[in-house]
């Protein structure tokens, strides 16, 4: 990748750009995402085509989602541009619900995600769920593991709560800092997520279990009862049959969608 790399399609630092250059990596990717013709894929980032390219090799057809345009007139020199739908566009404001139904199937999203909208990214996908078949991207190892963690885990937090109400989560294997230029200076991991049907809490409310998780993992330690204190009494959550003297770092997704299904049936108002 060292060779193609000029002022013109040198990463920015401000678009989080980590360019993958491992063509062993690029390929076990692929073969993990197993795309097929029939697929709507949808590749988030396409930076130096390390994934692009090997994917064309598979399908007739690919749509791109590239922010910055330097990349996307990169990707002119290739024979397999012809196969490219692009959208010059910022990802967080994509509406891939659209887009399914165009295209009249569900979504297989992949990329090689910018680190600093990883977050942001998995958590605003979650309305779209209904239109996506599975979600595989590389993010931080750090992120991969708050993903799967479970209650008394350090690494288990308002993250593991949202994400594990909507998605069954997969870390497929893990990648050095070598594999990218510039190196970043973090493990990542590459992850398949697969929406639940049906989810442990609807979607189109998932605003509740995010102000009551972020109330509660705001100091971890302290018991439920009294993180929750403003929204919840004691006596609910018994009722719940939930533990009002556990710490918040040690419910359990159920117990948290329990609890934001009870204050949306109560009519509580979150703002």
């Amino acid at each position: 990748m060292y060779k193609i790399l000029s002022n013109q399609y040198f990463p920015k630092k401000h678009l989080g750009q980590h360019f993958l250059r491992d063509e062993n990596i690029s390929n076990r990717i692929v073969n993990f995402i197993h795309p097929n013709k029939k697929d709507i894929l949808v590749e988030i980032g396409s930076g130096l085509a390390a994934l692009t390219k090997p994917i064309c090799n598979l399908v007739d057809y690919l749509i791109i989602i590239e922010i910055d345009r330097n990349l996307l007139s990169f990707l002119r020199r290739y024979d397999f541009y012809s196969k490219l739908s692009i959208f010059n566009q910022n990802v967080m404001h994509f509406n891939f619900k659209n887009l399914s139904i165009q295209k009249k199937n569900v979504l297989r999203i992949f990329g090689n995600i910018p680190y600093n909208i990883s977050t942001q990214l998995i958590l605003y996908l979650i309305q779209f769920r209904k239109y996506i078949f599975d979600i595989n991207f590389m993010i931080q190892k750090e992120v991969a593991d708050r993903l799967i963690a479970n209650p008394g885990n350090k690494q288990y937090g308002r993250l593991s709560v949202i994400a594990q109400s909507y998605y069954n989560i997969d870390i497929g294997f893990d990648i050095s800092p070598d594999a990218f230029y510039p190196k970043p200076k973090v493990n990542s991991s590459f992850i398949k997520m697969v929406p639940k049907f049906p989810t442990l809490y609807p979607w189109n409310k998932v605003h509740i279990l995010e102000k009551i998780t972020r109330l509660a993992f705001q100091k971890r330690r302290k018991i439920l009862n009294n993180s929750l204190k403003y929204l919840i009494d004691k006596t609910n959550l018994i009722k719940l049959n939930i533990n009002p003297e556990l710490r918040s770092e040690n419910i359990s997704v159920k117990e948290y969608c329990k609890i934001a299904n009870f204050l949306s049936e109560s009519g509580y108002y979150f703002e």
